[in-house]
């Protein structure tokens, strides 16, 4: 379903179980960034009535998830440690149009946004399958779910309202070009790194 052209290596899994502190921080700064990221295309967006609807709603379940990982570094005794620079989106960025009409942005806005959640997703499903933590674990399988539905919210939006675009060919350039993006990843303790 989620189309990427390379999976993560399952080593990352144990990456991330060994740093467990450090996975969940970064996991919850990801999220509110999902967040805002929601909101941001909104802003950008109002006179789509529908993509408003939509899009709050999965940003409030971005700021629930948030606030889900927060609690459980809380429970952990854990801090939330200081927002991180995610260097895979920033990566993933360049690839969107600067130039061009108002429509094109949004569809590559909203296509860099399925891409992120599709990573996302594959990420959650190898946590939820391989780190030993039976907590974690299940969390990671519904995080994964929703995930999943997010991914296909935005690239249901960016295919509804890209009509005068090839949105199938513009997501096949940027399943590629994350293909090679995510070859430089997989090797530390972060959700994308």
């Amino acid at each position: 379903m989620l189309h990427l052209k390379l999976e993560t290596d399952p080593r990352w899994a144990t990456i991330a179980e060994e740093n467990i502190e450090e996975i969940l921080t970064d996991h919850a700064w990801c999220e509110q960034k999902a967040c805002t990221n929601a909101i941001t295309i909104i802003t950008h967006n109002s006179q789509y009535e529908d993509l408003v609807t939509d899009l709050l709603e999965l940003a409030k379940e971005e700021l629930e998830h948030f606030q889900m990982v927060h609690d459980i570094i809380k429970k952990r005794g854990y801090t939330l440690g200081r927002e991180r620079k995610d260097s895979y989106v920033n990566e993933l960025y360049k690839f969107m149009n600067k130039g061009g009409s108002h429509l094109q942005s949004m569809v590559d806005r909203l296509l860099f946004s399925a891409m992120i959640e599709a990573r996302s997703c594959e990420r959650f499903k190898l946590l939820s399958q391989r780190i030993k933590d039976k907590e974690l674990s299940k969390f990671y399988y519904d995080l994964m779910i929703s995930e999943a539905g997010h991914y296909v919210t935005f690239i249901g939006f960016a295919r509804k309202y890209g009509k005068d675009i090839d949105v199938d060919k513009r997501w096949q350039e940027l399943v590629a070009f994350e293909g090679e993006v995510i070859k430089s990843y997989g090797k530390s303790e972060s959700i994308h790194g």
